[in-house]
């Protein structure tokens, strides 16, 4: 069992950025693929990135078209998100994932996770 809570999210201005964190509790963190998603009002959760249990491969959305950079410490629990040249689109809650894909594609879909975050917001102001 994993409980991951994210950190970081806020108010920022376009071009500028954020850092988000996710902290995980369970035992077997380094076991598992983690991604981070985002959402925002009537729209379904968006895949932004994704690196695989091992911390080698990572897979990211195209619209973030090497924005962000997503990280783990599996030494200290931690998943990073970080977020570069920000744009008003960039605006959505930001959630935390953690579980077991594997491949490009799964890495990429939010059923594919099995624990999450409570999320955290980013508002992106023009």
């Amino acid at each position: 069992q994993e409980n991951l809570v994210e950190s970081g999210g806020g108010l920022a201005q376009a071009g500028g950025s954020l850092r988000l964190s996710c902290a995980a509790s369970g035992r077997t963190f380094s076991t598992y693929s983690v991604g981070w998603f985002r959402q925002t009002p009537g729209k379904e959760r968006e895949f932004v990135a994704a690196n695989i249990w091992s911390g080698g491969s990572t897979y990211y959305a195209n619209s973030i078209e090497a924005r962000f950079a997503i990280s783990r410490n599996n030494a200290e629990n931690m998943v990073y998100l970080q977020m570069n040249s920000l744009e008003p689109e960039d605006t959505a809650v930001y959630y935390c994932a953690a579980g077991d894909p594997q491949t490009r594609a799964t890495m990429r879909s939010a059923t594919s996770y099995r624990f999450w975050g409570q999320g955290t917001q980013v508002t992106v102001s023009s």
